[in-house]
């Protein structure tokens, strides 16, 4: 009768999946909606230009709110003056340490309690890197505010800051010295050294192993901060309701982390607080982070007034949560065959001048790397996070994974030449395969891996065993391949908690009540794939809501690749009960026992007689005379993360009298589990190898010796045009993932994570030039070359 149990019945243990549209996937043909390009539900409004995102949600009487920003890498604000701003014509407020609690939080959206230390303020008198808030200015019109910042005069005693983050550890110059920062989690912090997170986790021997090997690679590897770049900036406005609530609209990934953090930050109840999600332009886990949330919070909560803040593109350089800076030291063992037998890796992160995601993003650089190569006797995973005096980092799609399979990665491939072996050779003995279990990995079993097809076919589509080593163009310039793996997870086990509500209403059509955040991804289109293969109906019947915390049922958010997997499968649970109450109304309605009907989507039919009744008619009776709405509510929470796979492959044209390099072509072959939406996960998939090729070869944050941010615009911060990263070719190898909804896993952040140390290892392979540091410039393979 249910038709949740008869969709997994449909699909094999190992479907075929298919690489092409002519060979439609034979073997999960029975489903009907999951696993078809759907048209995206905000598609028209999108390409119409209908969409409608937070500034254009903003009341035109909205207080204009902008932050004075400090000039100084490290100071203490002795005094401000700000009578001469106040004076101005349209100034609400100008306000500073002295108007805010007394009580640190931190911004980073993630589940309590917080992993993240709480060392923040919204204002603070001490200020800790170029662009640090030091001041709000309030007015009625931009032209007000600006003239009035202009007007605040502010007193700095300047500081030494620290600016090398491997000097900040135990350094006598502390970044944050009060006596009221505090880390509610074990995750080694102290910030009387400088120190946001200390981690080892091991598992055998490690120094007696590498000291067995025949071959043992030593080396370091230093990834730099990235921005994500999205095109809508970061943006909020507030206002209080008729009943005194502080009413947030912002373009967030964390609506319900928000909620939690601006009632720490603002010292009110979480009850006066409430959340609403419009339309997102983009995030990729920038938005992870409470950035711009809190200032128009305090400013609205202080005047009654609503309020709004706008960032430029300047500040979203120079004030947000770009990717964590690391200097990533890996040891890697291997005998004579190639075996890799030992793997030890120390990571130091620079998380900046807060803690926000430092003691988990660090975490994914080894959890997400070392298991790739799952046969190894023995593996230690060593990390340190450090304060500085710059930009505080966050999270970015990869969320760290991407830095340290990089470093992995990259050494695989360097262990490859000083065997003499080919790379994907080497791999293809060493990978994890399915069944394995990953002690790197918290000890999880792969149920679902078909990394080692993956590889396969990317070999295939590249045309590998023909291009590998290199081929000498004849015209002073060289091309090659370089080849790369990559896992990530699917949610945060045993933490994330994904829910939804699904109502029937009059007619019969379908209220999809999420709290999972769209933010450009297609969340709400998969959703409402799933809910409608579940209840056997057209998805244009299932109308999805988006956050609003007041409604939503609680999820933590999009991030960590949780959506699909956690979120998805909140949706076919809640589908599964939702299924038995319409069989029971509508037995009810025809008068006989609930085991006695079928639902086939349409009907309710009582199976010796033949009655029916519609959906629709069951909708609009509940509608007339009920004593219990027609709805269900589940949550979904995992003690698993099953990891998606990936192999990617560049091919690179590189000019040795210059070092130029082009990117010709680029192929990733994915595991993702059942692909719940093609369309949708190829476009996931190509603009997330773009974000790796603006990582690999362009993107740079770069500070002067006082730590001044000079990669403050798009003009200094360069990312990747669709010229600029060649050809991308996509294609999936599924396995089935049993603890997942129709057997899928994640796909958000894997897509990142190959490009960096495939292209590198392309490099490697046409010059025999080894770049360990990101990015990977033509000054520095023309310095390779060259020998300088």
């Amino acid at each position: 009768m249910e038709r949740i149990d008869k969709v997994q019945n449909l699909i094999p243990e190992k479907p075929e999946f298919v690489h092409s549209n002519q060979e439609k996937g034979e073997a999960i043909e029975s489903l009907k909606i999951v696993n078809r390009p759907v048209v995206k539900k905000d598609a028209a409004a999108l390409v119409t230009g209908k969409s409608v995102y937070t500034n254009d949600l903003a009341p035109s009487d909205c207080l204009i709110v902008k932050v004075i920003r400090s000039p100084y890498a490290h100071a203490l604000i002795k005094d401000i003056n700000t009578a001469r701003a106040e004076a101005v014509p349209g100034i609400e407020c100008v306000l500073t340490y002295k108007d805010c609690p007394d009580k640190r939080f931190t911004m980073a959206g993630q589940t309590y309690p917080e992993p993240s230390p709480y060392d923040r303020l919204i204002l603070d008198q001490r200020v800790r890197f170029v662009g640090d808030a030091a001041a709000i200015v309030a007015g009625t019109s931009e032209e007000a505010v600006k003239k009035a910042m202009k007007l605040v005069k502010i007193q700095y005693e300047v500081l030494e800051p620290v600016l090398d983050f491997r000097t900040a550890k135990d350094n006598p110059i502390l970044v944050h010295p009060e006596d009221n920062w505090r880390s509610l989690c074990p995750v080694g912090a102290d910030n009387k050294r400088n120190l946001c997170a200390h981690g080892v986790s091991e598992d055998g021997d490690v120094e007696a192993v590498l000291a067995k090997c025949d071959h043992v690679i030593d080396r370091v590897y230093h990834t730099k901060a990235n921005q994500q770049a999205m095109m809508e900036t970061f943006r909020t406005y507030t206002y209080l309701d008729a009943y005194g609530r502080l009413n947030v609209v912002s373009s967030t990934q964390v609506p319900f982390h928000a909620r939690r953090i601006l009632a720490h930050a603002l010292d009110i109840p979480k009850s006066k607080v409430r959340v609403i999600k419009p339309r997102i332009g983009g995030g990729f886990g920038a938005k992870q982070t409470v950035v711009s949330e809190v200032y128009p919070a305090l400013v609205t909560w202080k005047t009654g007034k609503p309020a709004k803040i706008i960032y430029t593109r300047e500040e979203s350089l120079i004030a947000s949560s770009p990717r964590h800076e690391m200097e990533l030291h890996v040891r890697l063992g291997a005998d004579k065959e190639g075996n890799i037998k030992a793997i030890d890796l120390y990571t130091l992160s620079n998380t900046g001048a807060f803690g926000e995601h430092g003691p988990t993003t660090v975490g994914l650089s080894g959890h997400k790397s070392i298991p790739l190569y799952g046969k190894a006797e023995a593996f230690r995973f060593t990390y340190d996070v450090v304060y500085t005096n710059v930009m505080s980092a966050g999270a970015y799609r990869g969320y760290g994974a991407t830095q340290g399979q990089f470093a992995v990665e990259s050494a695989v491939n360097e262990l490859a030449e000083v065997l003499g072996m080919d790379p994907t050779v080497l791999r293809e003995k060493n990978m994890v395969r399915q069944g394995d279990k990953m002690p790197a990995y918290y000890g999880e079993v792969t149920n679902s891996c078909t990394l080692d097809r993956c590889l396969a076919r990317a070999k295939e589509m590249i045309n590998w065993d023909e291009k590998y080593p290199y081929r000498d163009m004849g015209n002073g310039k060289v091309r090659s391949v370089g080849v790369a793996m990559s896992m990530q997870g699917s949610g945060i086990s045993a933490v994330d908690t994904g829910a939804v509500e699904i109502k029937v209403n009059d007619d019969g059509f379908y209220s999809l009540i999420i709290g999972a955040t769209d933010m450009g991804t297609g969340c709400d289109t998969i959703l409402a794939q799933m809910a409608a293969e579940c209840l056997e109906c057209k998805p244009e019947e299932v109308v999805v809501f988006g956050v609003d915390t007041d409604i939503s049922p609680y999820d933590c958010g999009s991030y960590a690749s949780s959506t699909t997997y956690v979120t998805g499968q909140a949706v076919v649970k809640t589908c599964e009960s939702l299924r038995k109450k319409i069989c029971e109304r509508g037995a009810e309605y025809l008068g006989c026992k609930p085991e006695d009907v079928d639902f086939d989507g349409e009907y309710v039919t009582e199976l010796a007689t033949g009655k029916q009744i519609s959906r629709s008619q069951i909708g609009n009776n509940v509608m007339c005379f009920s004593n219990a709405p027609l709805s269900a509510s589940e949550a979904f929470s995992s003690p698993v993360s099953p990891p998606p796979f990936m192999v990617g492959m560049a091919e690179v044209e590189i000019d040795k009298e210059t070092g130029v390099l082009e990117l010709i072509d680029y192929v990733a072959v994915v595991d993702c589990g059942t692909v719940i939406n093609p369309n949708l996960a190829r476009v996931q998939v190509e603009g997330g190898i773009a974000q790796g090729i603006g990582m690999a070869l362009y993107e740079d944050v770069v500070y002067n010796e006082k730590g001044k941010n000079f990669s403050n615009s798009l003009m200094q911060y360069k990312i990747p045009t669709r010229l600029d990263v060649g050809t991308i070719r996509v294609e999936f190898e599924s396995s089935y993932e049993p603890t997942g909804p129709f057997g899928a896993k994640s796909i958000g952040e894997i897509v990142i994570n190959t490009p960096s140390p495939a292209i590198s290892n392309a490099i490697q392979n046409a010059t025999g030039v080894i770049i360990r540091e990101l990015p990977m410039t033509a000054e520095k393979i023309y310095r390779g070359i060259s020998g300088r």
